[in-house]
């Protein structure tokens, strides 16, 4: 975020976090968790004993049912991925854990949308590829909960469909839908008890594998001592969690927690390594920012450039060699990416100054341009969203013509629900439309941009007041000069941070002694905050800050030439 910021207290009650001290937690670590609503150390415990049963995943026994039946009568199964890091997760779980527990390696295969030509989900497209593999069994992950046509297409061709996904179900007056599937199972379909709603779509395959080993200790396939260890295949959960920006609620920072230890320990797939070596990161440092920054972004260059399918091998192969080599091409990719994404941004920029100031923004923003690239607009939406802290569209013209868009929204602002109010007023608008709260994504025909935009900006007038529209980022608040060391920030780093747990973000009244830029687009600081001269920079910005300010800001240590050195990693500028 660039632009200046209301800062909000976060409320960390003081009994909280003495009791937190008392059973162990580090000082400043309890006030942070007491903030984010932890109230007990056990909530902190990242063991996988406690990680929540899959009895209460609705579907999950059935499906384990439908999948041990297909694994003994020795019959294939096509996983039906999808073209983000989830969905690339999901796959490479669905396929390691199934071979895991008993069906051979042969009888799997997979099939991926490319988003240009069959769009998104089980479409009776996807179903022709992947009837080409003579399955028996089609499995979703990380999609078909909105693919009527799609499931109904394969039952009428004799498969069976088993629907993995955590997407909220399509509604049309209120009333929900679902495919006709076999069995579905998704945290957030009408029934389900499953507490943690916030499961992404590799959070949800894992947890069918769990139930389909119970059930095949059920028919005496092997017995608890003896059972095959999922737990090699939390790595690969611990980064489609963090990588898809789901809420980590107490059962998936668990879930995270597990992947990064094995990480750190060396034991991961072949093809993690090679990513964080492509990425120029330690296995040893991981960390869920990584996760989020670094390989996530390279498996989803993929998808957004090329063909997902890239993505898929690097997390199944075991060949050290051929991870390296996959993991090569996703790091070249995901530079072009970024070059595409960068043109994006500056035409996104010339747009946007057309529009009126910050302060008199319209109440939702929608963008388009015929030299926007389709695989990158939701990164430029969120870009967008975080500049102008707008619900934001992005569009592209699609190879048919029509306009994909994606998008991105703020606290308040149910994107999907909004795309359903847009259909129900404008009837033949959208072509198509799914997503959740703060992501989504819908199709319009070539000449419904205008009318797009002047109906989403009228929902936006509607749910959004002023209050809504004004960008408040939650502090820690002030750090105490005792803490600026690399103790507290590997205390820090060795945390599960993410979406609905945020790292921490602190705030000070600062002198602001030296500014300079440095690669023409960062802005190097001296500061003196909590009594010391301290480094910082803030990345992105140009405009110079005045002498006296008060900066919201992250640690982080700088290594250099061997050495470390703290250093503030600002954020925004506090009005």
């Amino acid at each position: 975020m660039s632009a200046s910021v209301t800062l909000v207290p976060r409320d960390a009650p003081p009994r909280v976090c003495f009791a937190l001290e008392a059973a162990g937690v580090h000082p400043l670590l309890a006030r942070l968790v007491a903030g984010r609503g932890v109230r007990s150390a056990d909530e902190l415990a990242d063991d996988a004993a406690r990680l929540l049963p899959p009895a209460k995943l609705k579907g999950a026994d059935d499906a384990a049912r439908l999948l041990a039946d297909t694994i003994e009568a020795d019959k294939r199964i096509c996983i039906v991925a999808d073209y983000d890091c989830d969905g690339a997760t999901a796959c490479a779980v669905a396929i390691r854990g199934l071979a895991l527990l008993g069906a051979r390696r042969e009888a799997l295969r997979f099939v991926v949308p490319d988003r240009r030509v069959h769009g998104y989900g089980l479409t009776p497209g996807v179903v022709e590829l992947a009837l080409a593999h003579a399955p028996a069994l089609l499995v979703t992950v990380d999609n078909g909960i909105a693919s009527f046509e799609g499931a109904a297409f394969a039952r009428a061709q004799g498969l069976n469909v088993l629907v993995t996904d955590h997407h909220l179900p399509a509604q049309t007056d209120g009333v929900i839908g679902l495919p006709d599937a076999n069995v579905i199972v998704n945290p957030n379909q009408p029934g389900c008890s499953f507490e943690s709603k916030s499961l992404a779509g590799v959070g949800v395959m894992f947890y069918v594998l769990l139930a389909l080993r119970a059930e095949l200790r059920r028919r005496g396939r092997f017995a608890e001592a003896n059972q095959p260890r999922l737990d090699a295949l939390l790595d690969l959960v611990a980064l489609g969690t963090v990588a898809d920006v789901v809420k980590l609620d107490a059962n998936n920072r668990r879930l995270v927690a597990l992947g990064l230890k094995r990480i750190r320990a060396g034991r991961m797939q072949p093809g993690l390594s090679a990513l964080l070596a492509a990425a120029g990161r330690e296995a040893a440092r991981c960390s869920a920012f990584d996760f989020g920054f670094a390989l996530g972004p390279r498996i989803n260059a993929a998808g957004r450039l090329a063909d997902m399918t890239l993505g898929i091998e690097c997390l199944l192969t075991d060949d050290a060699a051929r991870a390296q080599e996959l993991a090569t091409m996703l790091d070249t990719i995901n530079r072009e990416r970024r070059e595409i994404e960068a043109g994006m941004n500056e035409r996104s920029h010339a747009l946007l100054d057309r529009l009126p100031s910050d302060v008199d923004a319209p109440p939702a923003v929608v963008l388009y341009d015929a030299g926007f690239h389709e695989g990158v607009v939701g990164i430029v939406a969120g870009r967008v969203k975080d500049r102008l802290h707008r619900p934001t569209f992005v569009f592209a013209r699609a190879s048919d013509g029509s306009l994909k868009g994606s998008g991105r929204s703020i606290a308040g602002f149910h994107l999907r629900d909004a795309l359903d109010l847009v259909s129900k007023r404008h009837p033949q608008l959208l072509q198509r439309f799914g997503g959740h709260a703060m992501a989504a994504g819908c199709t319009l025909a070539a000449d419904g941009i205008d009318t797009f935009e002047r109906a989403l900006r009228d929902v936006a007038a509607e749910w959004l007041d002023a209050a809504a529209l004004q960008r408040r980022v939650a502090s820690d608040g002030p750090l105490e000069a005792q803490w600026f060391n690399p103790e507290t920030i590997a205390a820090l780093d060795a945390q599960v941070w993410g979406q609905g747990f945020e790292a921490p973000l602190f705030s000070d009244e600062v002198d602001v002694v030296q500014q300079r830029l440095v690669g023409e687009k960062h802005l190097k600081l001296r500061l003196r905050v909590a009594g010391a001269l301290r480094d910082a920079i803030w990345f992105g910005r140009t405009e110079p800050l005045p002498e006296r300010a008060r900066l919201a800001y992250r640690l982080s240590l700088d290594r250099f030439q061997g050495l470390e050195r703290v250093q503030l990693v600002v954020q925004a500028i506090a009005r």
